[in-house]
């Protein structure tokens, strides 16, 4: 399904999101990469989009892993790091999130950009991540939520039901793709349980804030 589409995914990012995406990933970078030399994990990275972000906040410049499990979104982050130059500090990685292949210990900070509801296990996707941590590591998560406020809440889930599946598979040319989207934002846990999940996991320090009204949640936690 995410091979189907990988050649407009970017695209069709921008579009449904109006933009604001760009901004959420620059967020959740920031929440990464709070200290120089930082060993980052994009996981579920698709395009790459998110570690292109990651790159820019960690000063000096180091190595960003993008690890996904679609060779076609894959080959998109290769063609997109070599046409900025980032090639020789963001590195691609086809592999499963809840068997990486990574040793212990592996990385400093581990970011998950709109993945974590795409994982067939969430919880065993969040020990995993849990074991390449090291000690101290961050784990971000950025993820769609739902808006608190009346008004926006009913103007979101009708675009979500609506006009997301419509624009979307019609765009990308593919029949099932954004009703997909749609259904796993509608049905993805509440700020509170996800938390709840994370520290299940072996995570402490755990905690969110919403972004846009609400309708992205930034979720962090670390590794005792």
């Amino acid at each position: 399904m995410f091979g189907g589409i990988s050649r407009r995914y970017d695209l069709l990012n921008h579009v449904l999101s109006l933009n604001l995406d760009a901004g959420w990933r620059r967020e959740a970078a920031s929440e990464a990469c709070i200290e120089p030399h930082v060993r980052v994990l994009d996981l579920c990275g698709g395009t790459g989009d998110l570690t292109v972000a990651l790159s820019a906040a960690i000063l000096p410049p180091s190595l960003v892993v993008c690890c996904d499990f679609s060779h076609p979104m894959l080959a998109q982050a290769r063609s997109k790091f070599a046409g900025k130059h980032l090639d020789d500090r963001c590195l691609t990685v086809e592999g499963d999130a809840l068997r990486l292949p990574f040793p212990d210990a592996s990385f400093d900070a581990v970011t998950v950009g709109f993945g974590v509801r795409n994982l067939a296990d969430m919880g065993a996707g969040f020990v995993e991540i849990l074991r390449v941590l090291a000690p101290g590591g961050r784990l971000v998560v950025l993820e769609f939520s739902r808006p608190s406020g009346p008004v926006l809440s009913r103007l979101y889930a009708f675009y979500l039901k609506t006009v997301v599946p419509r624009l979307g598979d019609g765009a990308s040319g593919r029949r099932g793709p954004y009703v997909y989207l749609a259904r796993t934002i509608g049905d993805f846990p509440a700020p509170d349980v996800l938390a709840g999940m994370i520290r299940e996991a072996g995570f402490g320090a755990v905690g969110w804030r919403p972004l846009t009204g609400g309708i992205v949640c930034l979720h962090t936690a670390l590794k005792g």
